[in-house]
């Protein structure tokens, strides 16, 4: 399936026939030889999806150790929350309800802006309430939350408060509020800075009601901005910009589409479904981290489309990595050959990049 998403392949035939004619060179990976349409066909409606998951979740461990800051001053983490609905034909994927004549799945992402990794994951049906899955976060204390406006709900930004997780989002235009402060706006194109409480269900929490913090804002552009947020200590102009860096989940959202194999699927099933996406968020991981460590100053896109077109050839990965166009080492490395590489803390093949 790894082959499959940076292979581009389109179907089960393509990947059979792709590992087939590279066998000689899968004997490093311990395969003598590729597998049959057959078996990856019951492979993706048998084996569950949940271990992939959990292999994302090991990756993403070791991702961090190479992921720089955000580009902020304060020390808390950043996370953007977003979903991205995923179109399915209604006839063939008939478990993904969605309408009369479509199927969907939602995607439902949360970015860490260290290094923008994909943190967590949730696949649902087309009709997946995004407040559902944001209740479902576990989401450490201290950090930051950023998300459009379909993702409010007062009572979920009253547990976040106690919870101390910092949100940033826009306000609803019809919400009910009561100004208790009103401070001087700071910086530029701050309008308004206010504190404010919500007219919420609050019998629902032992809790009175939080003090929110409504700002105005227009950009260089004319374009104005209602933001609300539980962090009173930040300064109005970094909450905008907070907002503002939202944009790099929709890149992100956009990147893997572009980049991998998440809007055609190679199986039917559910569970076949759920591998194939899960194998290109760990494609992403792979793939981020090789650019992080990279000192060439690779783009996504032109790593992906370059890891394609040297995918069976052997090169020393970590040197390709860093001098993509240079010649390689004389000589044809053995293909069982495996060098501990430890400054990546891991095994590193000395053959297919």
């Amino acid at each position: 399936m790894t082959f499959c998403q940076l292979g581009r392949a389109q179907s089960l035939r393509e990947i059979e026939q792709g590992l087939a004619s590279a066998e000689g060179r899968l004997n490093h990976l311990g395969v003598k030889e590729g597998p049959k349409r057959s078996t990856l066909a019951y492979a993706n409606a048998h084996r569950p999806w949940q271990l992939y998951e959990a292999v994302f979740r090991r990756l993403y461990s070791r991702c961090q150790t190479a992921a720089p800051g955000h580009r902020f001053r304060f020390k808390s983490k950043l996370l953007s929350l977003d979903s991205s609905t995923i179109d399915l034909c209604a006839e063939v994927f008939d478990w993904a309800k969605f309408r009369r004549t479509k199927g969907a799945v939602k995607l439902h992402l949360l970015l860490d802006h260290d290094g923008y990794l994909p943190r967590y994951a949730v696949i649902t049906d087309g009709k997946g309430s995004e407040i559902e899955v944001a209740r479902q976060l576990e989401l450490p204390p201290g950090s930051i939350i950023v998300f459009d406006r379909g993702y409010n709900d007062y009572l979920w930004f009253t547990e976040l408060t106690i919870f101390e997780v910092g949100f940033v989002t826009r306000m609803k235009e019809k919400s009910l509020y009561e100004v208790v402060e009103t401070r001087e706006p700071k910086g530029a194109g701050v309008l308004r800075d206010q504190i404010i409480t919500i007219k919420t269900k609050q019998e629902q929490v032992d809790q009175q009601p939080v003090r929110l913090r409504r700002i105005e804002f227009v950009d260089s552009e004319g374009r104005e901005y209602v933001f609300l947020t539980n962090r009173l200590d930040l300064a109005a102009r970094t909450i905008a910009e907070i907002y503002r860096q939202r944009w790099q989940i929709e890149t992100f959202f956009k990147a893997i589409k572009q980049n991998l194999r998440i809007k055609t699927f190679v199986g039917t099933s559910e569970n076949a479904l759920h591998i194939q996406i899960w194998t290109a968020l760990i494609a992403i991981l792979m793939l981020r981290y090789l650019q992080l460590r990279a000192k060439w100053g690779w783009s996504l896109s032109n790593l992906i489309a370059m890891i394609r077109l040297n995918l069976f050839t052997y090169r020393d990965l970590w040197r390709w990595r860093d001098e993509p166009f240079s010649p390689p080492n004389v000589g044809h490395p053995d293909p069982q050959l495996a060098l501990l590489d430890s400054t990546a803390g891991g095994v590193v093949l000395n053959s297919a990049v």
